[in-house]
């Protein structure tokens, strides 16, 4: 009995299907030497993700492990200024060479834009598209922790990272109101919806000002490791440099959230294997 040809329409499907199983490949053979790949996540902006994200790879960094930070937050670039990086990544036969700083590789979209305070206005497949440019066309060699700085919210780029890179887990980031922590409930029930882990919830901005708690209580009910609290100090004023690597108290915030997220990510081991 004859096969039937697919259909013009049926063959675009397959051939669609078969272009990001490879792309899949790819991304998994290009991440297979980093030990520990992390993303930090926030149901919405202002937060201090990107704070976090920074201030953990730097501490990584200062404590010897190999690190590298991804900016996915294609639209809102802010890593390359938090981190004050000065060089530019190199870019060869298809292929991205991260910046180094602080002893920490990054790239970043905000590299590519002539004018900082130009917006970058893409579309969701524009956004898809240049995170799995970054993913596929990145060589970060031997790392022992990728920190990937997502975009705040559930759409679009959240997603694709989610589908696309194999992932460690999250850390979510939370401020200390009711407003941020519900939120936050939100990005973790999005994780959780992917079967993905949670390796912890840190609140950040906690104290006096705004008050503290929130992040405690949303570990807890989200039955995460709770990593620890940040302040809102004066320390963040000089921006100089990421915080850690300005004030002592600062540092010693960062060095017990990274002494649990390891813990986290440990406990986690066995059921990866």
């Amino acid at each position: 009995m004859a096969t039937r040809e697919p259909t013009p329409q049926e063959q675009a499907r397959l051939d669609a299907i078969r272009q990001q199983w490879a792309q899949k490949r790819k991304i998994t053979e290009r991440f297979d030497k980093i030990k520990h790949k992390i993303a930090v996540y926030s149901g919405k902006g202002g937060v201090g993700k990107t704070t976090v994200s920074v201030n953990l790879a730097t501490t990584l960094a200062a404590q010897g492990e190999r690190v590298g930070i991804l900016d996915a937050d294609i639209d809102c670039p802010n890593v390359v200024n938090a981190m004050k990086v000065e060089l530019v990544p190199g870019y060869k036969d298809g292929e991205f060479t991260p910046a180094l700083q602080w002893g920490v590789k990054v790239l970043s979209m905000g590299f590519f834009q002539e004018n900082q305070d130009e917006a970058i206005i893409f579309r969701g497949p524009m956004i898809h598209n240049t995170l799995t440019q970054f993913m596929e066309g990145t060589d970060w060699g031997d790392l022992d922790y990728l920190i990937v700085d997502m975009s705040p919210g559930t759409s679009d780029a959240a997603l694709t990272i989610m589908q696309t890179l194999p992932l460690d887990g999250f850390v979510i980031v939370t401020g200390p109101q009711e407003l941020a922590a519900l939120d936050a409930r939100r990005s973790v029930n999005m994780v959780k919806k992917l079967n993905m882990s949670v390796l912890g919830v840190v609140e950040n901005f906690s104290g006096e000002m705004f008050g503290t708690g929130a992040g405690e209580k949303l570990a807890a009910e989200v039955e995460a490791p709770f990593l620890g609290k940040t302040e809102l100090r004066p320390d963040y004023k000089d921006t100089s440099k990421p915080s850690v690597l300005i004030s002592p108290t600062v540092k010693g915030e960062y060095e017990a959230l990274v002494e649990r997220l390891k813990e986290s990510i440990e406990s986690l081991q066995p059921a990866a294997e």
